[in-house]
């Protein structure tokens, strides 16, 4: 309602004398539309707003709870405040237009004064609700923006970290960006298409995704001269290096103490069990088949992959580190290299 511009109210009654002593007594004051006929009032509606309706109970076509019944079912009129007006007696009427969506009602005949009262109140009342609905809007704005200012940041620091976790191994590349792809595509495909026993809402796929990026975060205490070492690794070296599931699920075990977060929960699954086999032969645990916690990639790769539309192309490239290049230096079992998207 703009300033300086009377508030539009609307008067449906089938009696002209309650009509006329509507608008004589608020047409000081407001724009008022009297109606005989609730379908006059809806075409009018149809059309036009209006800031308050004065309804007749009893009318013929349309009864005042036909109208009112429409309204708060209409996603343009349920704000409309409805003020009921009725010639009984007995409450029933009062109650029954309250329970459907009135907000106010009023006895037959219609006192100008309780009208003139009534009708402010619930215009204030209005006004009110829309102030406060503007702060609320304006308030879920300002929380929202700062919000994805705030996951925005983490993204970032999450990346810088991951980032520097990759080029601290100078053979890994873009081994982190390569496995976090993959990753995505897995878990998008099992939210899309779930599988008995591994059943993924998007949030947990979206967690799932972004803890992948930290999966070799144990290197960070890897040694330099082991991590770095172009030649064959001996096995005490293969040991240590083994270690950086165990140190990166130290770390970020380290930190869940500190808040109770799902997806530090994760990413330390992740951490720790993504070099478990579903065969066995992986570390640092050697689990095997379902004793490999869900979030650990091997199992994904040999379970949930086995029921994935990626699983042929995939599963065999998973398990190596790259393609096309001499990973004897790792020790780490024969693979079968597949061409396509590959660590």
């Amino acid at each position: 309602m703009q300033s300086g511009v009377k508030p539009v109210i609307l008067a449906i009654d089938d009696d002209v004398v309650i009509l006329n002593t509507v608008v004589s007594t608020l047409r000081s004051e407001y724009s008022v539309r009297p109606f005989t006929s609730g379908d006059t009032a809806l075409r009018f509606l149809s059309t036009q707003s209006a800031d308050l309706i004065l309804l007749d109970c009893q009318m013929p076509g349309k009864s005042g709870f036909d109208v009112l019944q429409y309204l708060v079912h209409s996603p343009m009129h349920s704000h409309i405040p409805v003020i009921f007006i009725t010639g009984s007696t007995d409450g029933e009427s009062e109650a029954k237009a309250l329970e459907v969506g009135a907000m106010d009602y009023l006895h037959k005949p219609v006192r100008p004064r309780a009208l003139i009262t009534r009708v402010k109140l619930q215009l204030e009342l209005q006004s009110h609700r829309r102030h406060l609905e503007a702060l609320v809007e304006e308030k879920t704005r300002s929380l929202n923006d700062a919000y994805n200012k705030l996951k925005l940041r983490e993204d970032i620091t999450l990346g810088l970290l991951a980032r520097a976790t990759d080029l601290r191994d100078g053979d890994t590349g873009q081994h982190i960006a390569r496995t976090t792809e993959i990753v995505r595509i897995i878990a998008l495909d099992l939210v899309a298409h779930p599988r008995p026993g591994y059943t993924l809402t998007r949030h947990q796929a979206e967690e799932i995704i972004k803890s992948a990026k930290l999966h070799d975060l144990g290197k960070i205490a890897t040694p330099d001269h082991i991590l770095l070492k172009p030649e064959r690794l001996t096995e005490e070296e293969y040991r240590v290096i083994k270690e950086h599931t165990v140190r990166g699920e130290q770390l970020l075990t380290d930190f869940i103490s500190e808040t109770d977060d799902s997806f530090l929960k994760t990413a330390r699954d992740i951490a720790h069990s993504h070099h478990e086999r579903w065969d066995g032969r992986g570390y640092p645990l050697h689990l095997a088949g379902e004793e490999i916690p869900p979030l650990g990639p091997h199992r994904r790769h040999s379970g949930c992959l086995r029921r994935s539309q990626f699983g042929p192309a995939l599963q065999g490239c998973l398990q190596s580190r790259r393609v096309g290049q001499d990973d004897s230096r790792r020790a780490r079992p024969p693979f079968r290299p597949l061409s396509g998207v590959c660590l």
